[in-house]
């Protein structure tokens, strides 16, 4: 059986590819690089998931909203078939960033340290400080998601009954909504990936 036929396939291939490249270029490469361990396995589900959550994001903001816009009356199948199974991907990736994420910074001893910004490590700026924004920004997103996109994607879809006037705000509101995640995504991936290794490169 073709694993390319089902995206359960798809996924447990990627995983398993990526286990045997990581082994194999562990044995071959000068200097062991490649130290899969525990806490690096949450980050590794972290970016992936962070990668789909996002990567959904943008795809309603930059594809989907205006095709619908543009469709009019025959954007129906869109609303009926894509949207709900892309808005499951979506609320699930978000909640499974924030949570793969949230796993990694304890299993390292720095959650409190990035919740509260730098302070609980003796204000460490060079990784609480920039990672604390990014996280927090995240958690901000994580809250719009489940608060307000997906509760008045609900109405707009008829998956919860709603009035025109409820459906016409409802829209308005998760449109909002969802383009503030796209504003704040842009600083958090920046302040994110400025925190990598315990040195920020917004310092450099």
């Amino acid at each position: 059986m073709n694993p390319l036929n089902s995206i359960k396939g798809v996924w447990i291939l990627g995983f398993v590819l990526a286990v045997i490249l990581g082994v194999v270029v562990n044995l071959t490469a000068t200097g062991s690089w490649f130290d899969f361990n525990h806490a690096e396995f949450w980050r590794w589900i972290h970016v992936i998931a962070g990668i789909v959550w996002i990567g959904l994001l943008y795809y309603f903001n930059f594809v989907q909203i205006p095709a619908v816009a543009q469709a009019g009356s025959e954007a129906a199948p869109i609303n009926r078939f894509v949207a709900p199974t892309a808005l499951l991907w979506f609320r699930w990736a978000a909640v499974a960033t924030w949570v793969s994420g949230a796993i990694y910074l304890a299993i390292i001893q720095q959650f409190a340290n990035v919740f509260t910004l730098g302070f609980a490590g003796g204000f460490d700026a060079a990784y609480g400080l920039p990672m604390g924004i990014g996280v927090w920004l995240g958690t901000i997103m994580l809250i719009n998601v489940w608060a307000l996109i997906w509760p008045n994607q609900k109405k707009v879809l008829g998956i919860v009954e709603a009035s025109d006037e409820e459906k016409t705000k409802a829209k308005q509101i998760a449109k909002m909504a969802s383009r503030t995640n796209v504003v704040l995504s842009i600083p958090m991936l920046m302040f994110m990936v400025a925190a990598r290794g315990g040195v920020s490169v917004l310092a450099l």
